[in-house]
């Protein structure tokens, strides 16, 4: 199958052409995140003829996955979704490059990455990954092309586009709260719309066409199909350069130290250490023994003194990411012995022995 038959459908319209498929050809884009929203964006780059994809993403298949990641099969649960995206992209369009890149992006490798490509796609459910690709993105002078998800709500917007406004000048608050897809609940429909807005986004910038969302974050409801476009200004009191960014990401990538479900559960009964619940009160398993407390992430930093600063803590949330945010908040006020559990409380509830309520 020669390319003007694959791709007529599109080169037959003015904006794009022949001259436009040349520049979806030429162009490489990498995308940060193989789940919900990089299942949406990932098929429609490939069958556009986008010459070179680039997927990081360290995560392996679950069964839970499947709801909204529909680009994987039953069959693919337990191998890595980047070498499976890879495989079914190859099936799509095997004319596409793609580099299957099973890291966690860090402040270690987001650098070296995003010089090698031209657009940044951000498809993770992370805060602070959020945060660390815009910075990389300022680093390398670099597009990101946003989304997130809230339940039946979504967003999606273009930061450092043309030297535009930044991630940062939307949310400033690094600090801030934001529960992911495992603790806030999500529909595939949700990931499915955002990352083809997405998706959208990329071809219109390669392209040179169209109006970009920069400056503008577009707010999508599937519940009543309302939409609406915010404008926002640049703030150009953050400044991000390349030793700013790696003593930032190099500490806090070092702060944190995580523990298995299984290496503290012989800590229960020892009244000298502390499990933290950060999970909001109506977050299930309950989790509840003798030397437990539960304090919300987001009401952490103002009853900290709640806290002994020498005590051995132990922190969870309901999958492994808020416990991190409340291990750096406790380290920053100079907590001594905190660790996070890695899973959170759905890793524990499989080890609990029966005499744990949950």
């Amino acid at each position: 199958m020669n390319a003007s038959s694959r791709y007529n459908r599109q080169i037959i319209l003015p904006e794009i052409g022949e001259t436009g498929q040349y520049k979806l050809l030429k162009s490489k884009v990498l995308i940060i995140g193989a789940g919900g929203l990089g299942a949406a964006i990932l098929p429609y780059l490939a069958a556009a003829g986008v010459g070179e994809i680039g997927i990081v993403d360290d995560d392996v298949i679950e069964v839970s996955n499947l709801q909204r990641q529909v680009i994987y099969k039953s069959s693919s649960v337990g191998k890595y979704k980047v070498e499976e995206a890879k495989a079914m992209i190859s099936e799509l369009n095997p004319d596409v490059k793609v580099n299957a890149i099973a890291e966690k992006l860090s402040g270690n490798n987001a650098i070296a990455l995003f010089e090698k490509y031209d657009i940044i796609v951000d498809a993770t459910d992370n805060l602070q990954i959020k945060y660390l690709i815009n910075d990389a993105c300022l680093i390398t002078n670099k597009p990101m092309v946003y989304g997130s998800i809230f339940r039946f709500q979504g967003q999606v917007s273009v930061f450092n586009y043309e030297n535009g406004p930044t991630y940062r000048c939307l949310y400033p608050d690094e600090n801030s709260f934001s529960a992911n897809c495992t603790d806030a609940g999500v529909i595939g429909i949700s990931v499915g719309i955002i990352g083809m807005l997405q998706a959208n986004e990329v071809i219109k910038m390669i392209l040179e066409t169209g109006e970009v969302l920069s400056g503008k974050i577009l707010v999508y409801n599937i519940l009543n199909n309302e939409q609406q476009k915010y404008d926002f200004e640049k703030n150009n009191s953050f400044v991000m350069d390349r030793n700013t960014f790696e003593e930032k990401y190099s500490q806090k990538e070092n702060l944190v130290e995580d523990i298995s479900a299984e290496a503290v559960l012989d800590q229960i009964d020892n009244q000298e250490a502390l499990f933290l619940d950060v999970r909001n009160e109506d977050e299930l398993p309950k989790i509840t023994f003798k030397n437990s407390i539960q304090i919300p992430l987001m009401n952490l930093e103002n009853e900290i003194e709640k806290l002994d600063s020498k005590q051995a803590i132990y922190v969870f949330c309901q999958s492994g990411i808020r416990s991190k945010m409340a291990v750096e908040l406790l380290l920053r006020n100079q907590f001594q012995n905190v660790k996070s559990i890695s899973g959170g409380a759905l890793a524990m509830k499989e080890l609990l022995t029966k005499e744990i309520k949950i």
